[in-house]
């Protein structure tokens, strides 16, 4: 049996704005309100797999009526890691695992939302991510240039020696950039597709402050 196979049809889901986890990433999560406590307990009962989402603006019609609309791909994590705090917290480790999309939302008679799910699009998430060679030192130096002008400081240990195709997922989620360019990123065919957008955007935020090209 293939890793599709068991990936569940039904996922509860998390919408987080400004948040993407993309396969063979950690995503850490720290759950406080009620639904979503009763979401993780039921998630770890059955299987462990949480689907985070990003909503979507306030105007566009969902696929619910009188609820938030969401996008239409998120990625299906699975718990790596749990622990419970002494204040009723959880905190989590997500794995993720494959991306979905979102073709509906079950009748739930949960607290919190349930999406029924197709990974068919995604069948390249559970396999390895291919090798992707590239310009290392630029991208750090541009993302070095543009978060030193956003007053924003990166603790670059181990950027150095991960995977090229690590670190450009690990920058679509880490990055301080808007939903809809994240949404965007999780979007993208793959890692090679990130790393275009993201030298682009990057270059082009850092043109647009300067006035002029970048270096």
């Amino acid at each position: 049996m293939t890793e599709i196979q068991t990936l569940p049809a039904s996922l509860p889901l998390f919408p987080l704005a400004g948040c993407i986890l993309l396969p063979g990433e950690l995503l850490p999560l720290n759950v406080f309100e009620p639904r979503y406590l009763n979401m993780v307990d039921d998630a770890r009962r059955e299987g462990g797999h949480i689907g985070i989402i990003q909503p979507q603006a306030s105007d566009t019609a969902g696929l619910v009526p009188g609820q938030p609309a969401l996008h239409r791909v998120g990625t299906a994590g699975r718990i790596k890691s749990f622990a419970e705090t002494r204040d009723g917290r959880y905190l989590l480790t997500l794995a993720g695992v494959s991306r979905f999309a979102l073709t509906a939302e079950a009748e739930a008679q949960t607290p919190y939302r349930i999406g029924r799910v197709d990974y068919t699009r995604f069948t390249q998430d559970l396999v390895p991510r291919p090798v992707l060679q590239g310009d290392r030192s630029r991208l750090i130096r541009l993302l070095g240039v543009w978060l030193a002008g956003e007053n924003i400081q990166l603790d670059w240990t181990g950027l150095e020696h991960m995977p090229f195709e690590a670190l450009i997922d690990r920058i679509a989620m880490l990055a301080p950039l808007p939903p809809h360019t994240r949404q965007d990123l999780l979007e993208a065919p793959g890692s090679a597709a990130r790393a275009v957008m993201i030298e682009a955007l990057v270059a082009g935020l850092i043109a647009a402050r300067a006035g002029g090209r970048p270096q």
